[in-house]
């Protein structure tokens, strides 16, 4: 009796310690995910022209970065089938470049978006094709690469769509598209990356980021972070250390990040709701997969805080929760999912990196 209570004493400081020492559910967050990713690809307004769907980065590019994650622990030897739907889905319009219509094109809501829904696009697929090492992946990239702006105040970044929206589509957003087209690179072949053919681009590509990371809010310099961390020209070393510093100091005592400390400062919700402060995560997960792949020796504590926070948090159905920094939306409807599968999905990411 008395060796069980020190058992169970020894225990209970242990997980005092740690936060607890619950263990997170693989299988519930792919199936979570991959439910997400069914509905996104059947939802008749991500329908497009030639029978394809939109890619959205909330649901489908986060899936598409984090679903192979999950692939060691659910012993799955190749892509799921949601996975496939999506591929095939951007390989289609990859193909089919020069005769598919832009995911947005007319003036309902102000200009019209051809341009900047281009330069989204070509960014995402490039992204994505390059995270499954898929041989379509070059030509995405070269769409990519042609459409890089050469000229003005935003040379070396790519026309992004803005409906005013944070985190992904706002004035600021063409930061966070540029470093997502520096993960694309960093994410091909290392061949490919050192090549003369994309040595200009990617050199423009750093210049713009380096430029302009310093005004760019912590959750769009996380994601210069990580792309560095493949592709260590994008930024100065003195550069990825003042990001890591400021993801550090922004870590709450639990362990955990809130997204809306994380976002531009003057940042307030459309219909004037508090956003929620509480550890979430997307802030968590998005924070804690930037800092693995930064390689950055002074981060290894508070990612294993991070981690251990994403261990305590999963929700029973799967999911990582967050919240819309734009208004306030019921937690159970689609809309009010967006950020949570965003939230999963960098979850996962971060967790499978391990």
């Amino acid at each position: 009796m008395k060796t069980t209570l020190l058992t169970i004493l020894f225990l209970s400081a242990a997980q005092a310690q740690t936060g607890g020492t619950k263990s997170w559910d693989p299988k519930a967050a792919a199936a979570y995910l991959d439910g997400r990713m069914s509905w996104w690809a059947a939802w008749p307004s991500a329908a497009r022209d030639h029978e394809t769907f939109c890619v959205s980065c909330h649901t489908s590019l986060p899936y598409a970065l984090a679903r192979p994650a999950l692939r060691g622990a659910l012993a799955e030897q190749g892509p799921s089938a949601d996975e496939r739907t999506f591929l095939d889905n951007i390989a289609k319009r990859v193909s089919l470049w020069d005769e598919v219509l832009p995911f947005y094109s007319d003036a309902k809501n102000g200009p019209p978006k051809s341009a900047e829904s281009r330069g989204t696009e070509a960014v995402l697929d490039a992204l994505v094709l390059s995270r499954y090492e898929s041989p379509l992946a070059k030509d995405a990239l070269r769409n990519m690469w042609a459409l890089q702006l050469r000229t003005g105040e935003k040379r070396g970044s790519f026309t992004w769509l803005n409906f005013h929206n944070q985190p992904w589509e706002a004035d600021d957003s063409a930061f966070w598209g540029a470093a997502l087209a520096g993960l694309a690179a960093g994410l091909a072949p290392e061949a490919y990356r050192n090549g003369a053919e994309i040595r200009e681009n990617l050199a423009m590509l750093g210049d713009y980021l380096q430029r302009e990371q310093q005004n760019q809010s912590t959750l769009n310099r996380a994601v210069a972070l990580w792309a560095s961390g493949k592709a260590p020209q994008l930024l100065k070393p003195e550069q990825r250390e003042a990001i890591v510093a400021e993801i550090l100091a922004s870590q709450r005592e639990d362990g955990g990040w809130s997204a809306s400390s994380l976002v531009t400062k003057e940042w307030k919700r459309k219909d004037g709701t508090p956003m929620d402060a509480p550890s979430d995560g997307y802030g968590t997960g998005l924070m804690v997969t930037a800092l693995e792949q930064s390689g950055a020796r002074s981060a290894r504590a508070a990612i294993a805080k991070g981690l251990a926070w994403l261990e305590r948090n999963q929700d029973p159905s799967g999911a990582w929760l967050s919240t819309s920094l734009n208004k306030q939306r019921d937690p159970a409807t689609d809309a009010g999912r967006l950020m949570t599968d965003a939230a999963t999905a960098y979850a996962v990411l971060a967790l499978g990196s391990r």
